[in-house]
């Protein structure tokens, strides 16, 4: 339970009396079409009280329920639906902290988020999961974290700053607002009964909580396994068999459409063609950038995009709303418009195109027209938090050369194929050119250099392979510390002293993303808490991640958010293949893999 907010326990005397008649209401909405998620109607013509930030009746007008203190709010006709609510997010995904995530997506109607902190905790461990968490205590409106389960995500095959362990778990259960377990990512781990994940789900279980999931592979043969191992969702799925598959073995289809993962339209077709239950199917988007958030939109975007794919528009707010809810043991506390729940709702004139009017959270007008009208208290993050890059030495253009097997004038070399909207890679090859001895990239099969440098221990370690994808075609480094899920630094780049250039900006700024080219710095976003996160405004945070995009472009990319794509080459958990402090990561088969093949070239 959040701390500004009462239980049910404590304010139902006053729920009931109002309900009753012997007591007027907070506020009262009249004149609004109620859209009730759980008999999936639209009922003209109600008025909906509202008392100690909780609905206390829902119905046909009463003179009763107000009082000469009571706020009247005229609906005029529109929609009143619940808050919405994301089932499965990264804050960290939007640059920025719990409390200006919360400002940028109030005024598009979020009321409620799950949200899975960890990126923090490869960084920081559970001392950064517990900053994450008291931060969202402090919102206005409800963000439940999930305790991360994987740092690392695969272990043996990464590094990653801090280590969660099932004791970890076990404590962070007792914490108030930890609503469940977060991804499951190692799934080969579950599959294989791996001691140590079991523990990791056990401790959830035994707490009485939820289990995220997180099957990444399209081959569903170890999927019943994974599914007996316990996570009770999954976000994953890229098709409609994938989210056949999940409600099918008794888990919630999590339906996702973030900045870079559009994965809805191919699966909602399970629903709209098929006729499976929607009851089992979950909205969310996974990971959105700020640019998104002050551009798009947030679960309104979702929600509409669902419509488009040919959801009915209850169905698609009951997938935002009631059917989160209830997948989180939360049915009774949010999710709906009905007596007892939290008072969440939005006022919108149409179901379709969804604008966003009126935001009521907890009993309180919290936005309007698109601006937030509700004070946010500012959270300070320790020193610890704000210096979190650490390479051991400054680059240098040598630290990114790969050096050829002896005699060669090509080499025949395994590249990271980087696939347009999806998270998945392929494993790609090409035969390259040798210059003085060492590999380089090919603008003209567009492959370049990728890089990943060690930041959490200043071990001055650098990993080069190549990748191709990104469409770069003039001296540049783009360079990274949110970098999925280890977190170290990923550097990408068709000229190595712009690479460097690029890595030692970020040690000095202790963290985000630049763009170097040919020495010349074009965009820069400063994330120096944890190097994954701003507390800056989201519109700041935005326009700099805009000028990055626009400075990306500039150096020949033509990728759909190629900085989520750029951010997720080191996470060794989703196929084909992926770099890691380790190495080159065959992620079909969980091995490590040589740069270059031993065929002649």
């Amino acid at each position: 339970m959040t701390n500004s907010i009462k239980s049910w326990a404590e304010v139902a005397p006053r729920l009931i009396a109002v309900a009753a008649g012997r007591a007027p209401a907070d506020m009262v909405i009249t004149h609004a079409k109620w859209v009730n998620v759980h008999s999936r109607e639209v009922l003209e013509n109600s008025t909906i009280a509202i008392a100690e930030g909780r609905f206390a009746y829902c119905g046909t007008h009463r003179d009763s329920l107000i009082g000469p203190d009571t706020t009247v709010i005229d609906a005029g006709g529109r929609f009143a639906i619940p808050g919405l609510c994301d089932a499965h997010m990264h804050i960290e995904s939007g640059m920025l902290t719990p409390t200006q995530f919360a400002r940028a997506v109030i005024p598009h109607g979020t009321t409620s988020m799950f949200v899975d902190p960890h990126e923090i905790a490869n960084v920081m461990g559970l001392p950064g999961v517990r900053e994450m968490h008291d931060e969202a205590l402090a919102q206005p409106v409800n963000v439940f974290v999930q305790m991360p389960s994987c740092a690392p995500s695969a272990p043996g095959l990464e590094t990653t700053g801090h280590e969660i362990i099932p004791a970890d778990v076990v404590e962070a259960m007792q914490w108030p607002n930890i609503i469940g377990l977060g991804e499951m990512m190692n799934f080969p781990g579950v599959v294989n009964a791996d001691e140590k994940m079991l523990a990791i789900i056990a401790a959830t279980q035994n707490a009485g909580k939820v289990v995220g999931g997180h099957y990444a592979s399209p081959d569903l043969t170890g999927f019943h396994a994974y599914a007996a191992g316990g996570p009770a969702d999954d976000h994953e799925g890229t098709c409609e068999e994938d989210a056949v598959m999940r409600v099918r073995q008794g888990m919630r289809a999590m339906l996702r459409l973030g900045s870079a993962w559009h994965d809805v339209e191919t699966q909602i077709t399970a629903i709209t063609e098929r006729g499976l239950d929607s009851r089992n199917f979950v909205l969310c988007t996974d990971d959105c950038h700020s640019g998104t958030l002050v551009n798009d939109g947030h679960m309104n975007r979702v929600v509409r995009h669902a419509i488009d794919c040919g959801a009915d528009p209850l169905v698609a707010l009951q997938m935002a709303t009631i059917n989160t809810a209830t997948h989180f043991g939360l049915e009774r506390e949010l999710g709906s418009i009905t007596p007892g729940r939290r008072a969440d709702v939005i006022l919108t004139s149409d179901l379709r195109s969804l604008p966003v009017e009126t935001v009521i959270a907890r009993g309180q007008v919290i936005a309007k027209d698109g601006e937030i009208l509700c004070e946010q208290p500012e959270y300070q993050w320790p020193e610890t938090a704000t210096h979190s890059v650490h390479l051991g030495h400054a680059l240098a253009s040598t630290d990114f050369d790969i050096a050829a097997p002896a005699g060669k004038n090509a080499v025949k070399a395994r590249v990271i194929g980087v696939l347009e909207n999806q998270a998945p890679t392929k494993a790609l090859t090409a035969t390259l050119p040798v210059e003085n001895g060492l590999a380089v990239g090919d603008l003209a099969q567009d492959v370049c250099q990728i890089a990943l440098v060690e930041r959490h221990r200043a071990t001055g370690q650098v990993v080069n392979a190549f990748v191709s994808g990104f469409g770069y075609n003039k001296p540049c480094a783009v360079a990274s510390t949110v970098a999925h899920d280890s977190h170290h630094m990923i550097v990408i780049g068709t000229n190595k002293a712009d690479m460097a250039q690029a890595a030692n900006r970020l040690q000095e700024v202790q963290g985000g993303v630049v763009v170097i080219s040919e020495g010349k710095e074009l965009a820069l976003v400063r994330l120096p808490i944890g190097g994954l996160m701003s507390d800056a405004p989201a519109a700041k945070v935005a326009a700099a991640a805009d000028q990055m995009v626009a400075a990306m472009a500039t150096c020949g990319c033509t990728l759909n958010n190629a900085y989520m794509q750029h951010s997720l080459l080191g996470l060794v958990v989703i196929p084909e293949l992926r770099i890691s402090d380790k190495g080159l990561i065959d992620v079909t088969t969980f091995e490590k893999t040589d740069l270059f093949l031993k065929d002649d070239v």
